[in-house]
């Protein structure tokens, strides 16, 4: 009997030996060695040789430690754009580098061989460990980073430490030091006491502190207004008693109202008139009375009063626009070496700038009886000392944000030192960035707002270090009178020593040895023997900076300015900012046309990855668990223009969607064993389904190409596994599968469908191959060589274009979305259906649909057996007028066929007229 026969062989069923299960950590590294075979970056960019460049320049992550969540979601974004452009037609390079000098680094070397050590060996072999060390996190870290699929020339990287780059350095400094933005001067500045050195802005970070607050009267030593009252004082405020040796004045409101206050005690405390209540508050005034007439700031400027830790030392009044009436008293504690604000209203008004501080963070003479303490153990001792001298009015602590050294993480402070500065008005380098500022393209667009504003309200640069491991600055002291020594001359022979043998010589080499003979000191005329070098280096951002000399100028694949640079969001105060500064002040220009900034990343809860909180994720756990094309699908699943967010589960989630992924492309490959494109139906011989299937595939690719062009790869994630699952997994594989496997083989149907299949596919592969680079190559090695044209990896692949008919697409977008609107209606009535055990199988069920005369005419135009096909039921019927659709599910008349299982009529040999036609053509 027919039915008892088995019919698999005649039927034409998957054949693929692409894996169903990833097992990504094992195969990954068998891709990464095929493209090491061919050299895929080389081969990237001769297959581009002639076409518009683009060029994405690496921000340098420092050579130390292993990668993390952070660099890794980096590194592979800037790998989604360049796979992307270069599959575009871009000659798109990609040189990798590391930021080998700096603070990290030789805070590293100090921890490994501990301090005494550290002070015992000289400033040449702190150098040479300090290079060992980042030359050995070099090669680490560029092996993970291989590891993650990102392609580039890791052969020839750019690392800060080789002597090109060392010279670059001094070629920006000599144009900037020329054209006089750079000057030595005593400023205050972040200076971190554990490190001994001056910090810029970039590497401070913000946390809270519990910090002493005191209320401290200053006794007026002239007359004032309100003697007849009293003894009187000027009352301030300040949460940093250690500043207070090197107090020279005090502080008003030019325009406030200043009165006396009569406390119990009978002193007189003169303030703010606006702050009385509040400090009487803090003070804790049971009773006080104002006392004798109101005046103006100003009216007091002049008058002096005891400093109040020297004593017979004066201080003065003056007036100052930076003076508050929200919090304090409206007097402020004047130091100029201790303060920004400070620091500038002492240059108005010509103040000493005294600063007893010394590096390591104690006391000279300078601090009084507090000499030889450090400034946090002297915080609490001065306040029992004010206490003492009956000078301290009130006392308590205050939280607050207070800013902390980056590597350290100790709290700063703020002290006066000779260092080297970029000025940001001098040459009006401000205004010229700031109009740069303007010309750049910012994703996202807000971010342009946060870069504007640090740039206008920035102090100058300090881009002077007290370390060892860096780049020198270039200029020489004359031993003689101290005068600065630093022209044209000197600048182009220190650019050819480092270029020669790199920045150590500045370290191993007297100037006589490398500056021409005749070299002399402008001041003195001394000689070139007279000459010192200078002992400081220069800021790392300062060096990271300068890439756009050193790197994109420099080198012939590359070009300057770049298309972008991309970093994290903290780069607006870092890299972006110190790139732009030296380009603008060397060139006049910004270093990049568009800037690109991604999100922190946090664990699921939104919170910061912490050791404490045992919530990091390590990537290489992940490639070795899962693989690297997870963490690159998780990459581009997230919206980089907010804090990223992973965790185990959301891994986990995006490893189901990649199985989803990889499934569709099982099914295509199993249907395209045999066939080759020689065999491909033209688009007017296709079936309407399978036109409209072509419009989807040219919809997505239009949608997902324009979501890479506005570097919105969410977007692409998000439309690829949409389409796999929704278009193509739920219903068009779905519908086609009855077409696929039980149709004869060349039919027509069957050949139609696999011309979509193949497009599908080909298109497909391309258009993910930036985010999923090692799973699409797998894919694209089993396609069927045809397919591939010749083409050895899908790297090197052209980005896919899908044509179709724009009037005919138009028409089958509008009829097909009502199909789809009715079909969804059927598959809840099937559903409906089979939980009640009215049918099994749809195949099994015929439909009767009714609704809207539009809906009607729209199915009735497609015929009986494409919506059988479409609904995958045995047939559907239409039925009557009713304002919304409604499906009827009536069981099908027939038999269900032994082959196709579809319920049909049969025929004397038991199969429909279908399969009896395929099964005698066989035979």
């Amino acid at each position: 009997m027919a039915e008892k026969q088995d019919y698999k062989s005649t039927m034409n069923l998957p054949q693929t030996e692409f894996p169903m299960r990833a097992n990504l950590s094992t195969r990954e590294p068998e891709w990464l060695r095929f493209w090491e075979d061919i050299d895929v970056y080389r081969a990237s960019l001769e297959r581009n040789r002639d076409g518009e460049r683009f060029v994405l320049h690496d921000g340098p992550p420092y050579a130390n430690g292993h990668i993390h969540m952070g660099t890794a979601y980096n590194k592979v974004l800037k790998d989604l754009i360049v796979k992307y452009k270069s599959m575009r037609g871009y000659y798109a390079p990609y040189v990798p580098g590391w930021d080998c000098h700096g603070q990290p680094i030789e805070h590293q070397v100090e921890k490994n061989l501990g301090p005494e050590k550290m002070a015992a060996i000289g400033q040449a072999k702190v150098r040479e460990l300090c290079r060992e060390y980042a030359l050995k996190f070099v090669d680490v870290q560029r092996e993970e980073f291989k590891r993650l699929g990102v392609r580039g020339d890791w052969d020839d990287p750019y690392l800060t430490l080789k002597p090109a780059y060392e010279a670059g350095n001094v070629e920006i400094f000599k144009k900037m030091y020329l054209e006089g933005a750079i000057h030595k001067g005593a400023k205050p500045i972040h200076w971190c006491i554990r490190c001994h050195t001056a910090l810029a802005e970039a590497e401070i970070e913000y946390a809270d502190e519990r910090s002493e607050s005191i209320y401290v009267a200053f006794a007026f030593t002239d007359a004032t207004p309100w003697d007849a009252e009293g003894p009187v004082s000027v009352l301030i405020w300040t949460t940093t008693p250690w500043t207070l040796p090197a107090n020279v004045a005090v502080t008003l409101a030019d325009d406030a109202d200043y009165v006396g206050v009569k406390t119990a005690d009978g002193r007189v405390l003169v303030l703010a008139e606006a702050l009385v209540p509040q400090v009487a508050e803090a003070a804790g005034w049971d009773a006080y009375e104002i006392v004798g007439p109101s005046v103006k700031g100003s009216q007091l400027s002049g008058l002096r009063y005891s400093q109040p830790i020297h004593d017979g030392v004066s201080g003065v009044i003056i007036t100052g626009e930076h003076v508050e009436l929200s919090t304090g008293t409206g007097a402020v504690h004047t130091a100029p070496g201790h303060g920004d604000e400070d620091y500038l209203v002492g240059v108005k008004f010509d103040l000493p700038m005294r600063m007893p501080v010394l590096d390591d963070g104690t006391f000279d003479a300078g601090g009084g009886p507090f000499a030889g303490l450090g400034v946090w153990d002297a915080n609490p001792r001065i306040i029992e000392w004010l206490g003492e001298r009956g000078t301290l009015v009130a006392s308590s602590k205050i939280a607050h944000s207070y800013p902390h050294c980056w590597r350290c993480k100790q709290p700063v402070i703020f002290r006066a030192t000779e260092q080297w500065f970029v000025s940001m008005d001098r040459t009006g380098l401000r205004d010229t960035a700031m109009r740069a500022i303007g010309e750049v393209e910012w994703i996202p667009g807000w971010s342009v707002n946060r870069m504007s504003s640090m740039v206008s309200d920035r102090p100058d640069w300090c881009i002077s270090r007290q370390r060892a491991w860096g780049v020198p600055i270039p200029v020489f002291t004359c031993s003689k009178c101290g005068e600065t020594v630093a022209s044209e001359t000197t600048f182009d022979a220190v650019i050819d020593l480092f270029h020669t043998e790199g920045a150590d010589a500045w370290f191993t080499k007297a100037p006589a040895e490398y500056l021409p003979a005749d070299t002399v000191c402008p001041g003195c005329g001394a000689g070139v023997a007279d000459l010192m070098p200078e002992d400081d280096i220069v800021d790392v951002w300062w060096e990271s900076g300068v890439s756009h000399t050193a790197v994109l100028e420099a080198r012939e694949e590359l070009h300057r300015p770049a298309e972008l640079y991309l970093e994290g969001s903290d780069q607006h105060r870092g890299w972006f900012q110190s790139a732009l500064l030296t380009s603008v002040g060397a060139y006049g220009i910004a270093p990049y046309k568009g800037v690109l900034t991604h999100g922190f990343i946090v664990d699921g809860d939104g919170r910061k990855m912490s050791k404490s909180l045992g919530n990091t994720i390590s990537p290489l756990d992940v490639i070795e668990k899962s693989g690297a094309d997870i963490i690159r699908l998780w990459v581009a699943s997230a919206d980089y223009g907010q804090d990223i967010n992973v965790s185990s589960e959301i891994l986990e989630r995006t490893g189901e969607a990649y199985r989803r992924i990889r499934n569709t492309f099982r099914f295509l490959l199993s249907n395209l064993a045999n066939y080759d494109p020689s065999m491909a139906v033209a688009w007017k011989d296709l079936p309407e389904l399978d036109r409209f299937a072509l419009v989807q595939l040219a919809d997505l690719t239009a949608r997902v190409t324009g979501s890479y062009d506005e570097w919105r790869f969410h977007q692409v994630f998000h439309a690829v596994h949409g389409y796999c699952v929704t278009e193509l997994s739920s219903f068009y594989l779905d519908v086609l599968k009855d077409r696929l496997y039980a149709d004869a083989a060349g039919s027509a149907g069957r050949r139609s469908a696999q011309t979509v299949l193949a497009a599908i596919l080909t298109t497909l592969v391309r258009l993910i191959a930036p985010v999923l680079t090692f799973t699409t190559e797998e894919v694209w090695q089993f396609m069927p060589a045809a397919l591939r044209e010749d083409v050895v990896s899908v790297q090197l692949a052209q980005w896919p274009a899908v044509d179709v008919p724009a009037e005919e697409a138009a028409h089958l977008r509008e009829t097909y979305g009502v199909v789809l609107q009715v079909r969804d209606v059927a598959t809840k009535a099937l559903e409906d259906a089979r939980n009640a055990g009215e049918v099994g199988k749809s195949q099994e069920a015929r439909l009767v649909v009714s609704g809207p005369e539009t809906v009607r005419d729209v199915l009735a135009a497609r015929g009986a057996a494409v919506l059988g096909e479409m609904f995958i039921v045995s047939a559907v019927e239409i039925g009557g007028d009713a304002a919304e659709v409604s499906v009827e599910v009536r069981r099908a008349s027939g038999e269900k066929c032994p082959r196709c299982w579809n319920v049909r009529d049969l025929g004397e040999d038991g199969l429909c007229a279908r399969c009896s036609g395929v099964v005698r053509s066989l035979a």
